[in-house]
């Protein structure tokens, strides 16, 4: 039935009618958000800048470890970005065997042992006898293959026998002996990476975008870190604590609001957040400090621990030495001569923490 003309007229005639999402409820944590965020840079910076502490006055920052407020700062994404990623100017294929396959242990133990015995790593070198046999050798003498970082899932067994190792090894295989790698390259967007990566045996959520964040850190992924969140287990952990209500919010647009409003929230508590040479805090940086935020509220806010049900925090900081030059990707375009003297640091090798 064909709508008369009154009721067609009425239809054109009708405002648009824009309903206001509810935002993000804070909960007293979320102030601890942003404090934790700024002394956490600055003990960054403070270690480039003297090599002795104290560089914090905080007493759980001093005692226990986090991450840094950006994720690039940290010594195995350092590592990654100047040893994996830019080391020799890969094609693309290769950034991506070189990334997944450091990601799949994430362990710079690991990557140096395998580099010991097979030279520059590259997609035309792999082998899984090869690699199986190697790093079989080292589980064998007591060695530790994999980060205590995360868990990475095993892939789907060969025989009842085979090591979680080998399934991993025989997984990069077959992603290079499909079309995995040409179809990263040829994404369009990080999502769309970030689905590929997902759809492969072993690889959750949380893993995928952790690799995705890796590869963007290439010349060959155009992909900025504002364009995807997906948050892990920790930052909805923390995403708990900081709000009583995430609103009309999903999880990942919860971090978009945060990452958005970083400036206003650090002025409105005159917070002197010192800038990663200009870059902003980006999606990965608010999601992972969520997570740091849930683990110092452990200590720093007990009566908020039935939340999530953890109560302590387990590693202790050691400080090992200076802080190595930091070093981030080219494509960043960050000019790090100014603002602090880096002249005299040395480049970081496995033992710094």
């Amino acid at each position: 039935m064909v709508p008369s003309r009154k009721a067609q007229e009425s239809a054109r005639a009708a405002p648009d009618v824009f309903v206001r999402r509810k935002v993000p409820v804070p909960s007293r944590i979320f102030d601890t958000y942003w404090r934790f965020a700024t002394e956490r840079q600055a003990i960054f910076l403070r270690r480039l800048e003297q090599e002795s502490g104290p560089w914090t006055q905080d007493r759980i920052l001093a005692e226990y470890k986090f991450t840094n407020a950006y994720r690039a700062a940290d010594r195995v994404s350092q590592y990654l970005i100047r040893n994996v990623v830019s080391n020799g100017a890969p094609n693309g294929r290769d950034t991506v065997f070189r990334v997944l396959l450091f990601k799949l242990f994430n362990k710079i133990e690991t990557w140096e042992l395998l580099e010991a015995h097979f030279g520059y790593l590259e997609a035309a070198k792999f082998d899984v006898d090869r690699f199986d046999a190697v790093l079989s050798a080292a589980m064998r003498a007591g060695v530790r293959i994999y980060s205590a970082a995360y868990i990475m899932p095993g892939a789907p067994r060969v025989s009842i026998s085979t090591y979680k190792h080998s399934t991993h090894l025989s997984l990069l295989a077959r992603m290079l002996s499909g079309d995995v790698p040409e179809r990263l390259l040829d994404a369009q967007s990080m999502r769309t990476a970030f689905e590929i990566l997902l759809a492969l045996p072993s690889i959750g959520p949380f893993l995928a975008y952790q690799y995705v964040i890796d590869l963007a850190y290439s010349e060959h992924f155009p992909f900025d870190e504002n364009d995807f969140v997906q948050p892990g287990p920790g930052a909805l952990h923390g995403l708990s604590k900081c709000f009583s209500s995430l609103g009309d919010l999903s999880p990942s647009e919860a971090i978009k609001w945060v990452t958005e409003r970083q400036d206003l929230e650090f002025a409105s508590r005159d917070l002197a957040f010192r800038r990663l040479w200009g870059r902003s805090l980006h999606l990965i940086d608010c999601q992972n400090l969520f997570c740091e935020v849930d683990k110092y509220c452990r200590v720093a806010h007990p009566e908020f621990n039935a939340v999530t049900g953890r109560s302590r925090i387990k590693q202790k900081f050691t400080p090992s030495g200076p802080a190595p030059a930091p070093f981030f990707p080219p494509k960043w375009g960050l000019d790090l001569s100014s603002g602090i003297a880096l002249s005299h640091r040395r480049s970081p090798t496995n033992q710094d923490s």
